[in-house]
C-alpha cells in the first residue's frame, strides 16, 4: 500500500466533505467552507492519497489570536497579518491511519506556520482526538474550559 499528501484541487472537494461527514460526525462542515478555506489559503490545504484514492485531508491558515472560527461558518478573509497558525481540520479515514500521515501532517503545519511567520498553532480537538494531539507536543490553551465547539472539543496549541 503506497499513499502521500498533495495539494488539495477544487475537484477534490466532494471527497474531502464524504470523508468529514464520515470522521467527524456533528462536527462536519458543509462543502462550502471548504471549498472558501482553499479559496482563500491554497497553500495551505492538502490531500493524503492512499492507495490510489482519495484517504484524508487537512486544510490550514493564518488566523488571529482570538476566537477560532465558528464550526461551518464562512470567514470572509484572512486576517493580515497573522498571530496564530490554525489547523482548521484534518481528517483521514480509518485505512489511511498508521500509515505516518497525521506525522507528516504536523510536519507540514510547522512548516506552513513559520513561513507564514506564526510562532504558535492552534486547533480544535473533538471525538477524543486530544490526546493525539497531546502526543504531537500540543497542551489545552484554556485549561479546564470547555472548548469552543462545545462539551468534547479542546481549544488546543503548541509554539513552533
Amino acid at each position: 500500500m503506497t499513499g502521500g499528501w498533495r495539494p488539495m484541487r477544487a475537484a477534490d472537494l466532494d471527497a474531502v466533505v464524504a470523508i468529514s461527514d464520515a470522521v467527524h460526525g456533528v462536527f462536519t462542515e458543509p462543502r462550502t467552507v471548504y471549498a472558501e478555506r482553499l479559496d482563500l489559503y491554497p497553500e495551505g490545504c492538502r490531500i493524503f492519497e492512499w492507495d490510489g484514492a482519495v484517504a484524508g485531508f487537512l486544510v490550514t491558515h493564518p488566523w488571529h489570536r482570538g476566537a477560532v472560527p465558528k464550526l461551518g461558518a464562512p470567514l470572509g478573509a484572512l486576517p493580515a497579518p497573522a498571530e496564530v497558525y490554525y489547523l482548521h481540520d484534518i481528517a483521514l479515514l480509518p485505512t489511511a491511519r498508521g500509515a505516518g500521515a497525521g506525522a507528516e501532517a504536523t510536519a507540514f503545519v510547522r512548516c506552513q506556520a513559520r513561513r507564514a511567520g506564526c510562532t504558535e498553532i492552534r486547533l480544535v480537538a473533538v471525538n477524543g482526538a486530544d490526546s493525539y494531539w497531546r502526543a504531537q507536543g500540543f497542551d489545552d490553551a484554556a485549561p479546564g474550559e470547555t472548548g469552543p465547539y462545545g462539551p468534547g472539543s479542546y481549544l488546543m496549541r503548541c509554539l513552533v
